[in-house]
């Protein structure tokens, strides 16, 4: 219990956000690292990598599991269509649960009929980048345009203007979150993934359900890869299990 205070104490002071000016974030830690949630986890089954996350980083808007201990909020990247989207917006549908979808610019480019589809049946549209580039590999211009594009592309396109940006691999450095927050973005991460989007290594469907639903935990980001065949397949057993152990699914600032 006295971890759970600390981790919900500093998770909410870290939260007031702190802009910063392009002087400051020129003079940000440029170390790329690479984010993962970890095995460890509390007394609710929430990751302490994720916890943790949000301890160092809430003050640029990001985070990596949500301050909510009933709600768990599916995400999926699309990095490329796989065939299996319109069978997971089917099940979502039919499910009445929203979700949030990560983009790159090829994917927003090749696959119009399928974001129409998402933005019309409610789903939020994510930035994951337009060449789906490693942020504290590029110079802050570099960066800047990486989002942007996508951004301005987006909107002209779709007349939809994105909010959320997940770092293409998962990896980031403190200047990275800030040229992010600077661009009026907040970014995720997730506090559940799991080996998924290896289209020649699928994991059995029983494994990957068991795997999946045994991580439950509120405030879940839950990350899931759409070019899986698995997990198109176990998505509405995945639903039905997360609501039957009480959670809610929803997006992440209903």
């Amino acid at each position: 219990m006295f971890k759970k205070i600390v981790f919900s104490v500093l998770t909410a002071v870290c939260m007031m956000t702190i802009p910063v000016s392009a002087a400051d974030i020129s003079s940000l830690d440029r170390t790329c690292h690479g984010y993962g949630q970890g095995r460890e986890v509390d007394e609710c089954n929430r990751p302490y990598g994720a916890l943790t996350f949000n301890d160092e980083f809430g003050c640029y808007d990001c985070r990596a599991i949500l301050d909510n201990d009933k709600r768990i909020c599916l995400t999926f990247d699309q990095g490329y269509e796989n065939g299996y989207t319109g069978s997971i917006l089917n099940t979502l549908k039919e499910k009445n649960v929203k979700a949030v979808f990560f983009l790159t610019g090829d994917y927003a480019e090749r696959n119009e009929k399928l974001v129409r589809r998402m933005i019309d049946e409610g789903h939020i549209i994510g930035n994951h980048g337009m060449k789906h580039a490693s942020l504290p590999s590029v110079s802050i211009e570099e960066a800047e345009n990486e989002i942007m594009s996508l951004h301005e592309f987006v909107k002209e396109k779709y007349g939809c203007e994105m909010q959320y940006f997940r770092p293409p691999c998962g990896e980031y450095s403190e200047q990275s979150m800030a040229i992010c927050q600077k661009l009026g973005y907040k970014t995720m991460l997730w506090s559940f993934a799991y080996q998924d989007w290896d289209v020649n290594a699928q994991p059995d469907p029983d494994e990957a359900f068991e795997r999946i639903s045994s991580a439950a935990h509120g405030g879940e980001i839950c990350l899931l890869h759409s070019v899986s065949a698995v997990n198109a397949e176990i998505l509405p057993r995945v639903i039905d299990s997360f609501r039957e152990q009480g959670f809610e699914l929803g997006l992440p600032d209903e």
